[in-house]
């Protein structure tokens, strides 16, 4: 019997950091996973994992050529660039001969020149989460403790663009920017944005918010 081959890509999103994240974003339905678990787990990808994910990885991706990676989280930073510096060195060990590519969605906020300065040399497609100008993205993407992040996104969307890294931006269309849409997009396209995702959060959370609603 002939082996069938594939015709699509196999594609893996890999959460190495779990729903370990820095921030406290309201509407973000995946903090509350740490909620599930009997005792603190450990989230963070170790190197004996990802060595055998990447390997395994592009292993089931024959027969095709292309090997997409993608990175999310949590948010992903916060495993530090040694854990993505010993990524593209394994996809170069057992992915020789094949088109590897990264992709990576961030909240931003670690990001500085080193990070930039490897996303670049590496090719990397950065997504980064910015929804709009400070009022709107400042209501619901703070830190643990409250903090805003807006200026601290708009420092690596300005990061990004000194060292040429490919990027777009993922906004979170929620209750306030659902009433404000042209505002969210001359903003970012007059902070040099040629690329954005819209995303409406889950349903669940709007339903939360209805009592709120005018």
């Amino acid at each position: 019997m002939l082996q069938q081959v594939p015709t699509r890509a196999f594609h893996v999103m890999a959460k190495p950091s779990g729903s370990d994240c820095n921030l406290n974003c309201d509407y973000c339905f995946y903090l509350e996973k740490q909620s599930l678990y009997r005792e603190k787990p450990v989230t963070h990808m170790d190197d004996d994992t990802l060595e055998a994910y990447v390997r395994h990885y592009i292993a089931a991706s024959e027969p095709q050529n292309e090997v997409a990676f993608t990175w999310q989280g949590g948010e992903p930073t916060l495993l530090g660039l040694d854990f993505y510096r010993r990524a593209v060195k394994l996809q170069a060990k057992y992915g020789a001969g094949r088109k590897i590519s990264n992709s990576f969605q961030t909240n931003g906020v670690l990001l500085d020149d080193k990070w930039c300065a490897f996303l670049a040399e590496n090719h990397f497609l950065v997504g980064l989460s910015l929804d709009g100008p400070a009022e709107i993205h400042n209501q619901y993407r703070v830190t643990k403790g409250g903090r805003p992040t807006h200026k601290l996104v708009m420092r690596a969307l300005t990061l990004l663009q000194k060292h040429h890294v490919d990027y777009n931006v993922l906004v979170c269309v929620n209750r306030t920017s659902a009433q404000q849409p042209l505002q969210v997009y001359d903003f970012l396209c007059d902070a040099g944005v040629e690329f954005i995702q819209f995303i409406p959060v889950s349903s669940a959370w709007l339903m939360k918010q209805l009592p709120a609603m005018d």
